[in-house]
């Protein structure tokens, strides 16, 4: 019988997307997330070609956690003849069933808009995959709980442990034949306002780690204050308050923390909308969850109570043509798509009004740019002037930073034999090398694209 054991690296190498991780042992294959390519073009064309590996090949997906750069290209590997089953913690089984339709529709109404404004180079645009795709892939998906060991296919065990970051995210550790390799996800903070921290993780021969903030920290920053003060005078100019969030933990972060303002009466009583379907949906999820986070029921009534739900698309539109100082939350959080494109169209040129981000933004996007001092972003093909008041609060970022991510791995109980950095812009991810290296003691090396790497 082959005793092989390695891991090809597809995604998530040189940028903080697209993660996907081929594991081979014996002679079966799983992949370890199946994430989106997202940022820029050269980078996003991945998307669209030939897989190094034939999806009808693996015999099993597991993802880590549900964000769309982890599990949004799920619906087309189904379509490249992947029909096996899709192993996930409960919470992100339920939070996938809200991203993956949402996802492809998304693809659907961006290729009906290019087909109809003719903008696109491509005659018809086409979706990478639909609405009706992502619901088929939903039905692969099985549940598993925290900590609990399965077995599969070909004698190699699996294990979820929760890591914070998102509601459901988690390490996986495999062992295969007494060799073992732990995929970390995305990490959370040690003191986030809504999730746990993470978990130590057990021991483990290898390691694969993000390094999103690899070479950043988390200024200590009062961002409630910072928060109310841009809510405050973009309110006494009359202006409107748009944040792009991501629709899974930043939106329900950012209106706890407004429900508390407007309590302390530390901002006016405007309203307050979230636009975004999907983050409603994953809302839901979190009130309904409320034990696997810090926040409790109570917090999540009076969040209801503050928040207009914006459900349709005439609800949508008849927002966006309203004038008055509000609120408005809608996704997606670095402006790759989705309803905030609307608000931004409409917006982002008056200066009246302020555009505030709530953490990282890859490279490429037009979050990116806006952040960086853009004077013009294009949208739908044409470009709009940037005259907003933008801002970003990378500190309220998800991610742990390089300190945070140090301090947990302090914590497992013996050092791996190497530790392969992925998950980051290529600085980011050279420098968490050299943390780990240094202030660790432990052997790092960052992957290429498409690399293979023995498990020896």
């Amino acid at each position: 019988m082959s005793t092989s054991f390695r891991v090809q690296f597809v995604g998530a190498t040189g940028t903080v997307t697209g993660s996907k991780y081929v594991v081979e042992y014996g002679k079966h294959k799983l992949l370890i997330d199946c994430g989106l390519f997202q940022g820029i073009k050269n980078v996003r064309t991945r998307n669209w070609v030939e897989l190094p590996f034939s999806a009808s090949e693996l015999s099993a997906v597991l993802l880590t956690h549900a964000h769309i750069d982890h599990s949004g290209y799920l619906p087309a590997l189904m379509k490249r003849g992947y029909h096996g089953a899709i192993y996930s913690s409960r919470a992100t089984k339920a939070l996938c069933h809200v991203l993956l339709p949402d996802a492809g529709y998304l693809q659907e109404e961006d290729a009906r808009y290019a087909n109809k404004k003719k903008f696109s180079k491509h005659s018809p645009a086409e979706p990478l995959y639909t609405e009706d795709d992502a619901r088929k892939v939903l039905k692969q998906f099985k549940g598993v709980d925290y900590e609990h060991v399965i077995e599969l296919e070909g004698g190699l065990t699996a294990q979820f442990i929760p890591v914070g970051h998102i509601l459901g995210a988690c390490a996986i550790r495999l062992e295969y034949q007494g060799k073992s390799i732990t995929f970390s996800g995305d990490v959370g903070r040690q003191n986030d306002p809504i999730m746990y921290p993470p978990q130590p993780l057990p021991a483990t021969d290898y390691l694969v780690l993000e390094s999103t903030y690899g070479n950043r920290r988390h200024e200590p920053l009062d961002y409630e204050a910072v928060i109310a003060g841009i809510i405050n005078r973009t309110a006494s100019r009359g202006g409107i308050v748009l944040l792009p969030s991501f629709a899974v933990g930043r939106a329900q972060l950012i209106l706890l923390i407004i429900e508390r303002l407007r309590a302390q009466n530390r901002i006016p009583n405007i309203p307050v909308y979230l636009n975004s379907p999907m983050a409603i949906r994953a809302t839901n999820i979190f009130f309904d969850l409320h034990e696997q986070h810090k926040l409790s029921r109570d917090d999540c009534d009076r969040i209801d109570q503050i928040t207009t739900y914006v459900k349709t698309v005439e609800e949508s539109i008849e927002l966006n043509a309203r004038k008055h100082p509000s609120i408005i939350i809608s996704a997606s959080g670095m402006a790759s798509g989705g309803r905030v494109l609307h608000h931004l169209k409409s917006l982002a040129s008056n200066p009246r009004h302020s555009i505030l981000f709530l953490g990282y933004q890859a490279a490429g996007t037009r979050g990116d740019a806006m952040v960086h001092g853009a004077d013009k972003i294009k949208i739908h093909g044409q470009y709009i002037p940037v005259e907003a008041e933008i801002h970003n609060l990378d500190s309220l970022s998800s991610h742990g930073d390089y300190e945070e991510i140090l301090h947990w791995l302090r914590q497992m109980p013996a050092t791996p034999k190497h530790v392969f950095i992925t998950h980051g812009e290529a600085s980011a991810a050279d420098a968490m090398r050299m943390h780990v290296k240094d202030e660790l003691q432990w052997p790092a090396s960052v992957p290429e694209y498409l690399e293979t790497i023995e498990l020896l």
